[in-house]
């Protein structure tokens, strides 16, 4: 019986634990804050070199080229063609190219060489993949293609943080279609989001598959696939019945019930100022309120104030300002300002997050910004947050708010229509709907993440193909990720317990450990080499624990690692002519006859690769 059906033979061979560099420790990291950073260090599969970069050590090197043949074989399966893009890429791609040298800002790490040139370490490649398109492809007969790499990049993160999950140094799978229609487009999308499935199911972790917006990457239609876990950055927004799901960027509410039309309603009182000195966030404004003034303050009847920079496609259009105001106890969602605002000025061309200092400097008091604020802007107000009732704002001035704010009375009736609307600009937050149905909120890690991205690079870079009618038309492109480290300390937050990882068999560093106790028995030695040697032959990744240590070490080492399966080879059991295999996951181990001890173990193999998927 031979497994070489589910066992990928280029990653498939025998080692003895002390053969091996795998320094497993009983300490618990100080510097690790969630379970799957804990467990990496513990187990041996990685070693922090600096802040957000790794060495990753011979198990974990193991586990990420596993990840890696499962995403190959997948992608290679679905038609894509893999290339090796460089590392270092020239700065002028990012600016004079795409532009994108903005959008990235401080992540985007970049040097400059001895001959002063830019360059780029790479955060992603569809600047130079679209450049090599654009000189290599020019008839709609060479289309559709799909090309990608399995490359590290890199990030300057500001904080990188839980491990290989927020790390400036990851290895990513991206690859970038070119289509000649947008059908075309769409098939290569649904291709690839099908690759996505099986790899995941290949790989063993649970995902989910969520709306999502597209960031610095840009274009359209974008989709993330998810792994729930407690630990994860993310937030996923989804109904009960999971037939609706989002990350919170993208997540779509009902519009909600309010009374009278938006920015009336009467004042509640004359507008007071408030002095509350160094109290800039909502949080700080109502613990002072509720200290000092000895007065209750909810954050949902304060207004958060944000200011925003804008660009116009005609220079001069509007003005360089965008205000928008949402509730206290509600988060501004950045993305939906933009669309909001286009309505009624299509010729804005970005908005963005304004920098605090130039802020300041055109006059607005950052911490304390009114909506009310005279400074020519354009004001977008979220819908929760332009009704009538009783609002403390900012005060316009350092250290004051202001109790009564009034939309007709501040704002309305100084401002012109054109200036200020209302519309849907923040994260969804509990107790809001869709179509009716209460919205529910979990956590995730993002695993992959997908796009349709159009002809945004295509264009910027000129890579064009000649069409049947030999007219010129711009590349369609699609954009797809996914983070292989990501996958890696995924299963891990997924699966473990007060022991260690639950790794699934298709990507544990080994998929059986046979572990001889009383190694200075000659008979214990020969059985459990036999059984070890059989066991490779057949195609089993086998790990054998030769070590001289005590079978406490051994099996916690066996449970901290994450191997899926262990055969015992004991003094004692194997005088009465038995093993014990034993799955991670089982409370007990069972006994079988040594004759059988192979075989059956290659029976729970199968089982276990296939309960993967694989």
């Amino acid at each position: 019986m031979h497994l070489d059906s589910f066992c990928d033979t280029a990653y498939t061979f025998a080692m003895r634990t002390s053969k091996l560099l795998i320094p497993t420790t009983r300490e618990i990291p100080a510097e690790a804050e969630i379970p799957s950073h804990q467990l990496m260090i513990r187990a041996g599969f990685i070693r922090k070199v600096a802040s957000g970069t790794y060495t990753y050590l011979p198990l974990g090197l193991r586990t990420l080229r596993k990840i890696s043949q499962i995403v190959r074989e997948e992608m290679d399966a679905s038609g894509a063609q893999e290339i090796d893009m460089p590392f270092v890429q020239p700065m002028e791609l990012w600016d004079q190219g795409t532009g994108r040298r903005a959008d990235y800002g401080a992540t985007l790490g970049w040097f400059t060489d001895r001959h002063g040139r830019e360059n780029v370490l790479t955060p992603t490649a569809e600047e130079v993949v679209t450049s090599l398109v654009a000189a290599e492809i020019n008839s709609y007969r060479q289309l559709p293609i799909n090309l990608y790499q399995i490359k590290t990049k890199y990030r300057d993160e500001f904080r990188p943080r839980f491990g290989v999950l927020r790390s400036r140094e990851f290895v990513m799978k991206d690859a970038y279609s070119f289509d000649a229609t947008l059908e075309g487009l769409q098939k290569s999308y649904d291709a690839m989001h099908a690759a996505y499935c099986r790899i995941f199911e290949r790989c063993g972790v649970p995902y989910v598959v969520v709306q999502a917006q597209a960031g610095e990457i840009g274009g359209e239609g974008s989709e993330e696939f998810m792994i729930p876990c407690d630990a994860g950055e993310d937030t996923i927004v989804h109904t009960a019945d999971n037939t609706y799901a989002a990350n919170i960027e993208k997540a779509e509410t009902d519009a909600p019930q309010v009374e009278g039309e938006p920015l009336t309603g009467d004042p509640t009182g004359e507008l007071e100022a408030v002095a509350t000195p160094g109290c800039k966030s909502i949080e700080e404004v109502t613990a002072y309120f509720k200290k000092k003034l000895k007065t209750k303050l909810n954050a949902k009847n304060m207004l958060k104030t944000l200011v925003l920079r804008a660009t116009w496609s005609d220079q001069g259009a509007g003005p360089d300002w965008v205000l928008a105001v949402v509730r206290g106890d509600h988060e501004l969602n950045e993305h939906k300002v933009l669309p909001a605002l286009r309505a009624a000025h299509p010729a804005l061309d970005t908005v963005v997050m304004a920098d605090e200092a130039e802020a300041a400097a055109a006059g607005f008091c950052i911490g304390y910004v009114s909506p009310g604020v005279p400074i020519s802007c354009l004001t977008v107000i979220d819908p929760a947050a332009a009704v009538g009732g009783f609002w403390v704002a900012g005060g316009n001035q350092p250290d004051t708010h202001v109790k009564h704010f009034n939309w007709q009375r501040e704002l309305v009736a100084h401002v012109s229509d054109t200036c200020t609307m209302v519309a849907d600009i923040r994260n969804a937050a509990e107790g809001d709907t869709r179509n009716g149905e209460p919205l529910l909120f979990s956590r995730g890690i993002e695993v992959g993440h997908i796009f349709q991205l159009g002809t945004k690079y295509s264009e910027a870079l000129d890579a064009t193909f000649l069409d049947e009618h030999g007219q010129e038309s711009h590349c369609i492109m699609g954009c797809y990720g996914i983070g292989i480290n990501r996958i890696f300390a995924g299963a891990i937050e997924a699966a473990h317990d007060e022991d260690g990882c639950i790794l699934p068999a298709t990507i544990a560093p080994f998929t059986v450990e046979v572990i001889p106790l009383n190694s200075d028995k000659q008979e214990v030695r020969e059985a459990a080499d036999r059984i070890y040697n059989e066991l490779t032959e057949a195609g089993v990744d086998v790990l054998l624990d030769d070590r001289d240590a005590r079978p406490g070490v051994k099996f916690k080492d066996a449970d901290l690692i994450g191997i899926p399966l262990r055969v015992v080879v004991g003094g004692r059991t194997l005088a009465d002519g038995q093993v014990e295999p034993k799955r991670r996951t089982d409370a007990e181990a069972t006994l079988v006859d040594v004759d059988q001890a192979v075989p059956q173990t290659l029976a729970i193999v199968k089982e276990l690769l296939a309960t993967s998927n694989y």
